[in-house]
């Protein structure tokens, strides 16, 4: 005869136990209450009654090719004011937060000499334009004892002038290496809408960024090659202010850079 348990008789006979001072069943087989069970995948992530359901993880965020971007906004410039747009709307450089201006260049862009400096110092952030300071006077005089200048409407006699990075550098410090990789492909493009005939490179930050090389000591006075063109490293106005017997070493260099020219035609 099979007993048929219903609830109010089920819970009778646990009443039932319960008075007879029974705390604990035992099951037909033994169970270690220690031993850790690894929930289902689909039962772990089930919030309980009452409970809230934990948000998904966040997913990682997409790690940006930066030197990518940069090349692409570069490349797809087709003159200097779209290029100077598409520096100024690069969001992906941190130099730029604490920089006043985009520092783009000045000069005629005709010209057949392209002067390539460091970065913009705090006047040249003020202003907006590159070597403008104590640094740029000296620089205009340099080269204005060869017969060139900034402000010259014949290419021949003109010079353009840009930095290797447009935006000034907290504190005036270098450019770190994963910045100047960054903006490099915009400088690359730079050169390649100007079309000049020589290239100045004016310190060692531009040696590093077209030569991949520094000691601006050992570099300034030999002519080398970056982009196809050839390129004078000479030492920064900045150094021969601090060292002036420097400045006829200086003065060699700019020899060197109109007999260049000559040649050149």
């Amino acid at each position: 005869m099979t007993m048929v348990v219903d609830w109010h008789l089920a819970r009778a006979l646990l009443e039932w136990q319960v008075e007879l001072g029974v705390t604990d069943t035992v099951l037909a087989e033994p169970v270690d209450r220690f031993a850790r069970v690894e929930p289902p995948a689909a039962a772990a992530a089930a919030p309980q009654p009452g409970q809230v359901a934990a948000p998904p993880p966040m997913p990682k965020p997409q790690e940006i090719d930066t030197v990518a971007e940069a090349r692409a906004a570069a490349e797809a410039a087709q003159d200097l004011p779209a290029l100077k747009l598409a520096l100024q709307g690069f969001a992906h450089c941190e130099l730029r937060r604490g920089a006043r201006n985009c520092v783009f260049a000045d000069g005629n862009p005709q010209a057949h000499v392209m002067v390539i400096g460091e970065g913009p110092g705090a006047e040249e952030d003020r202003k907006g334009r590159p070597f403008v300071g104590a640094s740029g006077q000296l620089l205009d005089q340099m080269f204005a004892a060869i017969g060139l200048s900034r402000r010259s409407e014949d290419p021949a006699q003109a010079l353009y002038i840009t930095n290797t990075v447009p935006w000034r550098p907290p504190a005036n410090r270098e450019p770190s290496k994963d910045e100047l990789a960054m903006l490099r492909p915009f400088l690359l493009r730079h050169i390649e809408l100007v079309k000049p005939r020589l290239l100045v490179l004016v310190g060692n930050t531009a040696c590093e960024a077209l030569l991949n090389a520094r000691g601006i000591t050992k570099l300034r006075g030999t002519w080398a090659e970056a982009q196809a063109l050839p390129a004078m490293p000479i030492t920064h106005p900045a150094f021969l202010l601090r060292f002036p017997e420097a400045k006829r070493e200086a003065w060699a260099d700019l020899l060197e850079i109109k007999a260049r020219l000559r040649s050149l035609g």
